[in-house]
């Protein structure tokens, strides 16, 4: 046994492709997920069984103590968030308190229960917002642009806080955008490849969005999750960029989506001044030469791969959603 995992957020993207490969290295995993109505277990359905998930709370310090004392992990992967860069401006104190104040809470359960814990925190490429230099590296200064990016800021600083303050092993990745069948519809690019595949399918005529010029380092999800756990298995705690080094537009994310349909997105494409943000993000580009010389990491699913597999799922997705429907 390769030890126990504890993964807040673990119904989330992320959540669920890093259960599985704790699960494939022979880890104990734990998830923690809030108290809903209705359970929000899909993503998790083809590894149900062989994990234990648990109610808690970033807002709630007494459930993270308890479940900490309960579950005995050796690693604690906190993913969860108010992550939604949108949603952040409607709801900004939510996002200071679960994105932000929610690490701390996780980090002085960790002080309390057993400091010799791991903790891997998910902070953001938003935090670089309104670049300071272009790639960005660990040095790089921050300047986020939205609520969600202030929070993540706060998160980051207070990990390193805590690293040196208590001698936590406590590592932050930087990621930055990775995404996945799994990612959420109001995401941009889902909403792309969901629209692709509707389009296609005849059942929708036009895919509106924002700012088309808008350029991210888009990888995939997976490649991602594996980077997470090679940090916390560094020698020493640290915080790294995980990022492809490679750079795309939104247009192009379309132009390829619409491609491996045989569509051009000219004649289905919109944009609309409401998906435009308050306060605009133009260009992320990651450098993850760190991860690379101390960790071993790189990716090895490609901008073209991620596209075209996003989309084959949505198609397979939406012609089951049909068949139920007919």
């Amino acid at each position: 046994m390769s030890g126990t995992a504890l993964i807040t957020g673990i119904t989330g993207q992320d959540g669920a492709y890093l259960a599985r490969l704790l699960l494939e290295k022979g880890y104990n995993v734990h998830g923690m997920m809030r108290r809903s109505s209705t359970e929000t277990l899909e993503r998790l359905s083809e590894i149900r069984e062989d994990i234990t998930v648990h109610q808690g709370d970033l807002l709630d310090q007494l459930s993270l103590v308890r479940l900490i004392e309960e579950v005995k992990p050796t690693e604690i992967y906190n993913l969860a968030a108010q992550s939604f860069v949108p949603t952040s401006w409607s709801q900004p104190i939510l996002t200071g308190e679960t994105t932000g104040l929610g690490v701390t809470r996780v980090l002085e359960a960790i002080r309390q229960v057993n400091p010799d814990i791991k903790m891997y925190q998910a902070s953001s490429s938003e935090m670089f917002g309104k670049v300071q230099e272009t790639p960005q590296t660990e040095t790089t200064a921050f300047y986020p642009r939205s609520p969600y990016g202030v929070a993540k800021v706060y998160g980051y600083w207070i990990t390193i806080n805590y690293r040196e303050s208590y001698n936590l092993f406590a590592s932050n990745g930087i990621l930055f955008n990775h995404e996945s069948p799994l990612r959420g519809l109001e995401f941009v690019t889902r909403k792309i490849t969901d629209g692709v595949a509707r389009i296609k399918l005849g059942i929708q005529n036009e895919l509106l969005l924002g700012n088309l010029e808008a350029k991210r380092d888009w990888g995939f999800a997976g490649d991602f999750v594996n980077a997470m756990w090679l940090i916390l298995q560094a020698a020493d705690p640290g915080d790294f960029v995980i990022a492809t080094g490679e750079q795309h537009s939104v247009r192009e994310f379309c132009e390829i989506a619409f491609g491996t349909v045989g569509l051009n997105l000219e004649d289905y494409v919109g944009v609309d001044p409401r998906f435009y943000r308050p306060a605009e993000v133009e260009t992320l580009l990651g450098d993850p030469s760190k991860a690379k010389t101390e960790l071993g990491w790189e990716p090895q699913i490609t901008f073209e791969q991620l596209v075209t597999m996003m989309v084959e799922e949505d198609i397979k997705r939406v012609e089951r959603e049909i068949k139920l429907k007919s």
